[in-house]
């Protein structure tokens, strides 16, 4: 059986060798509480190149979003600490910038979408003015033009007599239009990286897809790399090149997203597909993966998924499973794909 250490780099897609936009190696976060130090990150590794989607899932307190913000730079610290980890950002480390060098790329190089539009905007500035600031802080564009520069977006993004809706506040914007409006901030200097988190939360299934379509078209038309980080599989079916599923601060599971929807390797992931709801079953009991996730200030020993695991034996309660390399029954390794479980191979080929 083939281990994968977790701090080796990850693949391109198709094997192709060239550098990774970003490479987070080896990651850990963690909040010091008067309850104890939580230990939201431990030891993430992934990449993602230009014109590639990566999908990171998993259920709300995952690491998910702690990730993304370490990325950003804009977790509170304190609390939060970073113990150890790399972030390459084309090959230089971030977490060894200074506040100042940090700030040219995020925003210009990286850029974020936050899952709740109505907060994340300020309410008594017009979105004008918002998108506008982009390029008069970074560019150094005058108000006219940087106004300008906010009605070209607003088209761009699809938003209906954006030159007549320009000076509107964000509560006369319906939640899509919103989204719409932060994709929009996002892509105002044309980064190389866009991270979205939880992008289409709240919104309804139709305007869902229609965001989903939009940063999928803005990504091959810019050709940028996007972190989607979502605890819904239908949402990034159709959008994403490979999946990173996290449990309790961890990688469990790394796949091609048609190989992880075909044949997922780790019993959290094939919980995540069996709760989906599907057509063929209507009538049914919709299937709910038991328990809840893990306090992150006690995770269980061995794997953290193991209180709540069908499959779980006495290894899973004391050893930490590493990422096996994932192959066929004959052995023939599956490019991409790696699981974090003593018993990936009953999971896979079961």
């Amino acid at each position: 059986m083939t281990i994968i250490e977790d701090t080796a780099p990850v693949p391109a897609p198709g094997g192709s060798g060239d550098a990774p936009l970003l490479e987070v190696r080896d990651l850990h976060v963690e909040f010091h509480t008067r309850e104890g130090v939580v230990k939201a990150v431990n030891g993430v590794n992934y990449n993602v190149h230009a014109g590639e989607t990566l999908a990171v899932l998993g259920e709300s307190g995952s690491g998910k979003s702690v990730t993304a913000q370490a990325i950003m730079g804009i977790l509170d610290m304190p609390p939060a600490r970073i113990p150890q980890g790399e972030i390459l950002f084309r090959g230089q480390d971030m977490l060894k910038m200074s506040a100042e060098e940090r700030r040219k790329i995020r925003g210009r190089k990286i850029a974020m979408i936050f899952q709740d539009a109505l907060s994340s905007l300020n309410p008594v500035l017009s979105v004008g003015y918002q998108l506008g600031e982009m390029f008069r802080v970074h560019q150094g564009l005058s108000k006219k033009e940087a106004k300008a520069k906010a009605v070209e977006l607003m088209d761009r993004v699809k938003i209906p007599a954006a030159a007549a809706r320009v000076d509107d506040f964000p509560h006369q914007f319906s939640g899509g239009m919103r989204q719409r409006i932060m994709i929009a901030m996002a892509l105002a200097l044309e980064p190389d990286l866009i991270i979205a988190d939880e992008p289409t939360t709240a919104l309804d299934v139709t305007v869902q897809a229609q965001v989903m379509d939009l940063l999928a078209e803005l990504q091959r038309e810019y050709n940028m790399g996007l972190i989607l980080i979502t605890h819904d599989l239908g949402v990034v079916a159709d959008v994403a090149d490979k999946i990173a599923v996290m449990y309790a601060g961890r990688i469990v599971e790394r796949a091609p997203v048609h190989e992880l929807y075909k044949r997922p390797a780790h019993p959290y992931t094939r919980g995540l597909l069996d709760s989906i709801p599907r057509l063929d079953q209507k009538g049914q009991e919709l299937y709910a993966i038991k328990g809840l996730p893990p306090n992150l200030l006690r995770i269980p020993s061995g794997c953290a998924f193991n209180p709540r695991c069908p499959k779980a034996q006495d290894v899973c309660r004391t050893d930490v499973p590493p990422l096996y390399e994932v192959t066929e029954p004959d052995g023939t390794p599956l490019a991409g794909r790696n699981s974090a479980c003593h018993f990936w191979k009953e999971t896979i080929h079961g």
